[in-house]
């Protein structure tokens, strides 16, 4: 079904309504003997409980789609319609607001944006002169069709590199070899965690079951509870770019950003601390927000949620359970040094990149509330960038504005769906600075972001980031 916005419900809610070794060191044989011993059959019996919950989890979905013109995901069975009778805005526990009827309003108020980058005063917030159907429209009918057996095939590759890695760290176990090995596992990691994100979305094959078995096994293997990530995240796409629905990377209202401690507010402004919140977004989400992850009565969730959420989250017990059994077996520092470090580098890759797809262009980002936020204007918040080397070893994140407009296509799509909508979204759209084979020069925006992205005003319907001057003096003088 589509409709008349172009954008295949089926497909765009699909994320909402379906599950979408060990080895040796040179330590006098301990190590090697012990992994021997143990013989992987607590990752084989982790694994296999893992996908049955999984399995069990997906016959368990009922799923119902509403066929009128058009349906929007409903918290508490509360649903507002606009004059024209769509759908365009739902307030609750979820929610979730849908551009659909390809009508934009005027903007009113305009905070924290002093002047337009462009030499022709191009306004980034400006109702854009296009409808989503005539994006969707511009990307060859062949970029949305999933391909399992691909799809499956990058998982292979990803997994056999990552047991690659694990091989030639155990067989040197030198520490010249070792931080080699965590910068290219945690990358790895951020790898795996991109194909369960498509798993999310759907876009990794039209088949839910094996979305949601794939999902499970890639998410909780790197400690992500899928279901309950899965659902958050829905709610990002369906809310992007809007002051407070959104989820992910939420700027907060200058209330709420008054009321935080020097102490907190240097945490999350201030280079590198927020580049390790993941862990602790899964836990409490983002201040003002309450909820967890793997809570399944958390706010994050409805009623018909929580069976997902806790089969997700006794997945993700499991995995600790597995990474204990291991410590005891080989060690704390071994299980530290193959599995924890990585990690941390992994988290650092999530934060880097969402944060960057959100924040940190040279021309300030609008935010939207009320009547003058609309999906497609939203997700046109959303930027691209160049990771160079690492674009394919990330199946390509870095292609964020389709992604985010129309989130069931494959990945290996994304490039040329990009460059196929080009000339639709114009200026709407931000040519990513071309980037070596390491972007360094991420590491510049990223910095000045944080330095000056704070909060965005209370009132207004279309805001931009604002910077505390007292935060910026504060951080100089504790560095002094």
């Amino acid at each position: 079904m589509e409709c008349d916005a172009g954008i295949n419900l089926h497909s765009f809610l699909e994320m909402g309504y379906k599950g979408g070794g060990c080895g040796g060191c040179h330590c006098g044989g301990g190590w090697w003997w012990a992994c021997r011993r143990f013989d992987c059959g607590g990752v084989l019996v982790v694994g296999f409980l893992v996908v049955t919950l999984s399995v069990v989890d997906h016959a368990a979905v009922a799923v119902e789609v509403e066929a009128e013109a058009v349906v929007a995901v409903a918290a508490r069975g509360r649903r507002y319609w606009n004059k024209d009778g769509l759908v365009k805005t739902v307030t609750a526990s979820l929610k979730v607001a849908t551009y659909l009827n390809g009508k934009e309003g005027e903007g009113k108020d305009i905070n924290g944006f002093d002047k337009f980058g462009d030499e022709d005063d191009f306004d980034p917030s400006a109702p854009p002169p296009f409808r989503i159907a005539e994006i969707r429209a511009a990307i060859p009918k062949h970029c949305w069709v999933k391909d399992p057996l691909r799809s499956l095939s990058y998982v292979v590759r990803d997994l056999l590199v990552v047991f690659g890695l694990v091989a030639v760290a155990l067989h040197f176990n030198s520490w010249i070899i070792w931080p080699f090995y965590w910068a290219a596992q945690g990358t790895m990691f951020w790898a795996l965690f991109v194909l369960g994100h498509d798993c999310g979305h759907g876009s990794f094959s039209d088949s839910p079951l094996l979305n949601s078995v794939v999902g499970h096994v890639l998410h909780s293997s790197i400690l992500v509870p899928y279901h309950g990530w899965r659902i958050s995240h829905r709610t990002h796409h369906q809310n992007h770019g809007h002051v407070e629905n959104d989820e992910s990377w939420v700027p907060l209202p200058e209330r709420i950003y008054k009321t935080l401690g020097n102490s907190t507010k240097l945490l999350r402004f201030k280079v590198p601390f927020p580049m390790f919140a993941y862990p602790f977004y899964l836990w409490s989400r983002s201040p003002g927000k309450k909820g967890s992850h793997f809570n399944p009565y958390s706010e994050l969730f409805l009623p018909s949620d929580r069976r997902h959420v806790l089969t997700s989250t006794i997945s993700w017990t499991l995995m600790v359970a597995l990474l204990v059994y291991l410590a005891v077996v080989i060690g704390l520092v071994p299980v530290l040094k193959l599995y924890g470090v990585p990690y941390l580098v992994f988290v650092m890759w999530l934060d880097f990149v969402t944060y960057l797809h959100h924040h940190g262009h040279e021309q300030k980002l609008p935010w939207y509330r009320g009547e003058e936020w609309s999906y497609l204007r939203g997700g046109l918040t959303t930027i691209d960038r160049d990771y160079g080397m690492f674009n394919n070893i990330h199946h390509d994140i870095g292609t964020h504005v389709i992604h985010h407009l129309f989130p069931q296509i494959p990945h290996y799509h994304l490039v040329e769906a990009t460059e196929s909508a080009k000339h639709v979204l114009g200026k709407y759209y931000r040519e990513p600075k071309k980037s070596g084979p390491i972007p360094f020069h991420l590491l510049n925006y990223l910095v000045r972001s944080i330095n000056q992205d704070h909060y965005v005003s209370d009132t207004g319907d279309v805001v931009f980031y604002q910077t505390d001057a007292e935060l910026r003096g504060l951080s100089r003088s504790k560095k002094e």
